[in-house]
């Protein structure tokens, strides 16, 4: 029985590395700057959190064997109960790596910001001020992944390209459930929600066919919901654009309202030609004919909502109306009563209007000091 336990064990040792071989940690081996920072990242992080594991781990089994019954060279003094030397020990080792951590974290959180443009291609090469980031426009639709390149004017589904060392700047969105917008070799994850728009920058600086997929369950085709990422040269990526436009059909508003209806493991789609402005009518719920965009129903709250004006704008315009018209030679001022003098008249210029007992002026103290009468005043049945 013995024996037999330790051929078990010895075939467990062996398969363990066996079934780790065949693992692709793309996380630790990514292929573009923004992925390769939050590897490192996690490497620092990881060591700093072991200077504190592996002595604890190493002093409970020397504790423990140290310690032991059968030992009886073991020193024991039940009276001891504190030592200054191994109180600084203990809280000033973890103290500083605390330190540490927060400030790799809180350098890293600024500089690795998906909403922050690129400022490098990698850790050799900035970014140079004519270069011009690659827009994708992305959408997560039930069960499949949309992409938009507005600057090239196509659209793919579950398969789009890049060219290398070139920022991409991702625009994301999602059409009914929240997503989650992963490409492990290119940049961490970024969510994609309904109504909202997230950004993303990235680049990747490797010639490859890369896995991209949603990190985040959103339904019964979830497991179907992945797509291809290509890192291509410029020449190839121009190859793929052009192959994209020869193959394609166009994406308009009725094509992607066919398109955003629920489907699972949808094949590779091109499309020649996309929209203008579809992108944004998709983040504004207002894709479909007829709908009013989120963005035009924010402006109607915010003027008073039910689609009118709030009373106190609605007075200004009334009162901005009329008194354009009414301050004619020989109209009537709306606050006074009085006759309004023409604009070449000295008397109705220098003199306020007769009959005004309760300190307003008639039309010609507005000539001459340019005051406006407030709307509240507008009231055409009030007498001299």
């Amino acid at each position: 029985m013995p024996r037999l336990l330790k051929l078990v064990r010895g075939l467990c040792a062996l398969t363990l590395p066996l079934a780790l071989a065949g693992c692709n940690l793309v996380v630790m081996s990514p292929s573009g700057d923004i992925a390769a920072q939050q590897r490192d990242l996690i490497v620092v992080s990881t060591v700093l959190m072991l200077l504190i594991i592996i002595p604890v781990m190493c002093l409970t089994v020397y504790f423990a064997w140290h310690y032991r019954r059968s030992n009886v060279n073991a020193k024991y003094d039940p009276e001891w109960h504190h030592s200054t030397r191994l109180e600084v020990v203990i809280w000033s080792a973890p103290l500083a790596i605390i330190i540490a951590l927060g400030a790799v974290t809180w350098i890293s959180t600024h500089k690795l910001d998906p909403y922050r443009p690129l400022d490098r291609i990698d850790a050799t090469r900035p970014v140079s001020g004519e270069v011009k980031p690659l827009t994708v426009e992305v959408v997560a639709l039930d069960w499949k992944w949309l992409f938009i390149y507005p600057e090239q004017g196509i659209a793919t589904v579950n398969e789009m390209a890049a060219p290398i060392d070139r920022p991409i700047e991702f625009k994301i969105t999602a059409s009914s459930v929240m997503n989650s917008f992963y490409i492990p070799a290119l940049a961490g994850q970024i969510y994609a929600m309904p109504g909202m728009q997230t950004k993303l920058h990235a680049v990747i600086n490797k010639e490859g066919e890369y896995e991209g997929f949603s990190a985040n369950y959103s339904g019964e085709g979830f497991s179907g919901m992945r797509f291809k990422f290509h890192g291509l040269s410029e020449d190839g990526f121009g190859q793929w654009v052009a192959r994209v436009k020869n193959q394609g059909s166009a994406l308009n508003r009725d094509a992607y309202l066919k398109l955003e209806r629920p489907s699972t493991r949808n094949p590779v789609m091109y499309y020649a030609t996309a929209e203008t402005g579809l992108f944004d009518a998709i983040v504004n719920l207002c894709a479909k004919p007829g709908q009013m965009c989120m963005k035009d129903m924010m402006h109607v709250d915010m003027m008073g909502g039910g689609g009118k004006e709030s009373e106190e704008n609605r007075k200004r315009l009334e009162y901005d109306a009329r008194f354009s018209t009414e301050m004619a030679p020989g109209a009537t001022h709306p606050a006074s009563g009085q006759p309004s003098h023409s604009s070449q008249d000295p008397q109705g210029v220098n003199e306020p209007a007769s009959g005004n007992n309760n300190g307003h002026s008639g039309h010609g103290d507005h000539a001459s000091h340019g005051a406006t009468p407030a709307p509240e005043q507008l009231n055409t049945n009030t007498k001299p």
